[in-house]
Parts: structure tokens; sequence; C-alpha cells
């Protein structure tokens, strides 16, 4: 089956979840189902995904207008990207397929002349990120995280680090239109792990995967 939205030259990049119908979307190989269900996994890995680190007290902050624990939206290098605060003095920065260059430059060029020492590493191929969306998503990640995920505590663009099905895992809440989603991101080896854990946590709420969704909400 094809539908190929990027260019058709060279290798195409896999994440480490097996799609159950595969598709090149972006110079990607992904999962061409495009579920409806209430309640889907969709695998984000072929989004740009950027680790800044710099000083706890410095000025990179303020750059990236994002505090430790929560996660915002704004435009870097001409294109939408998420910003969490994933840690002290740490930022992850999601942006669309083949963002990365561009993330990476503009956000060296903000903090350029700074007296401070600031790291932008492109992990886009080094890690999974997957996306649960519907209204049981968090009931789901309940019965494999110990954190409570409803509303009142974890509540949209709030973000965490934890354990989920024994994988260490940034979790973000990255509501879309109003219905509850979290993004969540491990590293590459345990990508299919935690993807089948999900999946078989959310089979009691007919949980099915579903095609490439990235950051922008469609309405």
């Amino acid at each position: 089956m094809s539908d190929t939205h990027g260019s058709a030259a060279g290798a195409l990049a896999r994440s480490a979840v097996e799609p159950r119908v595969a598709v090149t979307r972006s110079g990607w190989v992904v999962d061409a189902r495009r579920s409806v269900a209430d309640l889907v996994l969709s695998d984000e890995s072929p989004l740009a995904k950027m680790l800044v680190k710099g000083p706890v007290t410095g000025s990179l902050g303020s750059a990236l207008a994002t505090s430790f624990g929560r996660a915002t939206r704004t435009e870097i290098g001409g294109e939408t990207a998420l910003v969490v605060g994933s840690g002290p003095g740490e930022w992850f920065v999601v942006g669309p397929p083949g963002s990365a260059a561009a993330t990476v430059a503009e956000i060296e060029q903000s903090v350029s002349g700074r007296p401070e020492f600031v790291s932008v590493i492109d992990l886009t191929h080094g890690r999974v990120l997957l996306r649960l969306t519907g209204q049981r998503a968090a009931a789901v990640l309940g019965k494999v995280c110990a954190v409570d995920l409803e509303d009142a505590v974890v509540p949209d663009g709030a973000a965490l680090r934890s354990s989920v099905a024994t994988v260490v895992t940034d979790v973000v809440r990255d509501d879309r239109d109003g219905t509850p989603s979290f993004l969540l991101h491990c590293e590459r080896s345990t990508g299919q792990f935690l993807a089948e854990a999900l999946l078989d946590a959310g089979v009691e709420y007919g949980i099915e995967t579903t095609t490439l969704v990235g950051l922008t909400c469609t309405g």
C-alpha cells in the first residue's frame, strides 16, 4: 500500500513500534489505520524531538517560555512546536516531522552570545513518542502508572516523569479539542513494550490504534 507524502529518495525511517498496516508519510513508515474509536493509541515517533539543556537559573527558561512541569505551544523555526519543561534545566521540544534542523538552529540562535552553556540534541530517531487519546485515557494509564492522572491532579498542559508499565516515561497532558490526550515519551528500546502494555490495558475500553496524529488540532 502506498501513501507517500515525503521524498521517495533514500532509506525510510522506522519507529520501534511496529505498525499494523504500513504506509509511508514524511519519509517514515507509519500505521495506515485511521480509527474513530473513543480511545486510540497513535505512534507519534516521526515528530521531531529535541532535548535542550541549560543552567537551571539561566536565561534558557525565558527563551523557551516554559517552566518545569508544564507544556506550552509556541512557534520555533517557523513551525508549531510543543515545549515541555521535563526537568530542572531540561526541556523536551516536539515539532512536525522534518523540522529538527530548523528548530535546533533557532534555539541555538536564541541563546547565542549569552554567558551560559546550552546543549540542543536531536533525539528524533532515538526515542519513541506515543499519544493516548480518549475520555478513558487516564483510566488506562491508571492501570500501569502509580500517579493519579485525573483532571484535578494532571490538567491539560501538565508534564511529569514517571514509571508507566515499568518504563521510565515522560508524560505530557496535551488535550485535543477538549478530549483528554497524553503524550508518552520513552527510550526507543522500550517503545514497543510500552505500546503493547497500553493496548492491553485499554482492551476493556475498546482501544484501537490509529495513524500519526501530529501536533495540530483540526477541530
